[in-house]
């Protein structure tokens, strides 16, 4: 008896995604240069497409590839090509570890260090919502801050947190709560020290449309069943308002535990950066 064959063209897939069931094919591997984050600041003639990050512990469009890092903010490499070079000879660590993927996601807080150079980095946000690579010190370079996610009880009881960077951290302080940060010693990954997310501690917001600022947290409003919003006042006495979920907590009082940007995550008005550099007649 003749078994029945779709046609040549018309494969059994095709006729199931034309009646509206939409089939993955596998993990997408491509990253058109027109899609991609706008703070890469990757220019529109340079070619049709741009390194697709791998997957890491940043999201794709909360991240800085390490190719982008080196090539076009660094200027250490003129191609891709000599990227590769680099990291193949594990000159570059992030948060002390040699990573040899040009692709590798670096994200907020990650520590960049080529120790060949002497020069240690770490990836922050400046008041326009880039990544800013600040030069930092070999001592700040052995630590970085984490913004605490979920706080879960695991296997056999064992309670553990889980950071914005993907880390597990078991046995917290007890006083550790969601929102809170905490210090993270990178070479042995333990929790050295922790702050509390309150009023009067200082934070960095790492996203949305005051991505990059800085100010002491001043109150929190609740919202059932929608979003938190958190207050905060800079040291230029700007107030502004964002959602809990973009709110980094970087220091007790009003002292930060890193070191900030050049502008200190002051954001000027139009006519405040024109006063400062007026323009040349």
């Amino acid at each position: 008896r003749a078994i029945a064959t779709p046609a040549r063209g018309h494969c059994a897939s095709g006729n199931k995604a034309r009646s509206g069931v939409a089939m993955a094919r596998g993990p997408k591997r491509h990253l058109k240069r027109l899609n991609a984050p706008k703070h890469w600041m990757l220019d529109k003639l340079g070619g049709i497409w741009a390194p697709r990050p791998s997957t890491g512990p940043h999201k794709l469009r909360e991240c800085l590839p390490l190719i982008i890092l080196l090539r076009n903010r660094l200027k250490y490499a003129l191609t891709g090509k000599e990227v590769k070079y680099i990291l193949m000879q594990r000159l570059v660590k992030v948060d002390g570890k040699p990573r040899t993927d040009s692709k590798y996601p670096a994200g907020f807080m990650d520590v960049v260090s080529m120790e060949k150079t002497n020069e240690y980095f770490r990836l922050l946000y400046d008041v326009r919502g880039r990544f800013a690579l600040h030069r930092i010190s070999a001592e700040e370079s052995k630590y970085k801050l984490g913004r605490v996610k979920k706080l879960e009880m695991g296997a056999s009881g064992v309670p553990f947190i889980v950071t914005h960077d993907g880390r597990t951290v078991r046995y917290p302080d007890p006083l550790v709560k969601v929102n809170d940060s905490v210090k993270i010693d990178l070479e042995s990954g333990k929790m050295t020290d922790f702050i509390k997310f309150e009023s009067g501690n200082l934070a960095m917001i790492s996203g949305g449309k005051n991505t990059g600022r800085v100010g002491v947290i001043v109150s929190r409003e609740k919202h059932q069943g929608s979003f938190d919003i958190v207050h905060l006042k800079d040291s230029a006495g700007h107030t502004f308002a964002t959602r809990l979920t973009n709110v980094f907590v970087i220091g007790q009082g009003n002292r930060p535990l890193v070191s900030l940007p050049r502008r200190k995550g002051i954001k000027m008005s139009i006519l405040e950066e024109r006063a400062m550099n007026p323009p040349k007649m």
